[in-house]
């Protein structure tokens, strides 16, 4: 049986993202994905390998997002606003986000899973950085903070927002917190 493998690797991501990596069985990342478990084994070697390429896509996907948004013309608050909501989940599930799942779940045990949350947590910093760096050159934000200390606030409340929405956490209160990491820049 034939099978597009990005599409397997997204189908598996979503079970994982909902799951969680323990939680998640071979069998099930096999019907979720379409394949026989053999197919997943002979793809992709081992269920960690699966998980690993899965948070690999997820990185992607965020940084074509931010990208994507980043790019656009207009005020940067607004857009930023949006990024943290995103990236946190805000709204749009009670999930958080897969790689602050999958490190608070392994990280303690697996350098792959740091590894790759490292990187996407650098680069979503970086991000940050220009954003809040274009909107001290338009006036939206303050001069007064440093850029890249406030990117690393930033991305901190980005991910303790997604371990409340985790955590389930009444959802009207992340409004006010996404307001107040923006009104303090």
């Amino acid at each position: 049986m034939q099978f597009e493998t990005g599409a397997a690797v997204e189908q598996a991501m979503d079970l994982f993202w909902r799951q969680g990596y323990a939680g998640t069985t071979p069998q099930e990342l096999a019907s979720a994905m379409g394949i026989g478990k053999g197919s997943l084994y002979n793809t992709f070697v081992s269920k960690h390998a699966l998980f690993m390429s899965a948070l690999r896509r997820y990185s992607e996907r965020r940084l074509e997002y931010l990208t994507d948004l980043f790019s656009a013309p207009g005020p940067i608050g607004p857009r930023l606003k949006r990024a943290i909501a995103v990236l946190a989940g805000v709204g749009e599930h009670q999930r958080g986000c897969v790689m602050v799942n999958a490190v608070a779940e392994l990280g303690a045990a697996d350098d792959d899973v740091n590894r790759i949350a490292s990187e996407l947590f650098t680069q979503i910093e970086a991000v940050f950085r220009q954003a809040i760096t274009q909107g001290q050159e338009s006036g939206e934000f303050g001069v007064d903070r440093v850029a890249d200390a406030a990117a690393g606030q930033v991305l901190a409340s980005v991910i303790g927002l997604s371990v409340l929405i985790k955590a389930g956490r009444p959802s009207e209160t992340f409004g006010a917190i996404v307001d107040g990491i923006i009104d303090a820049l």
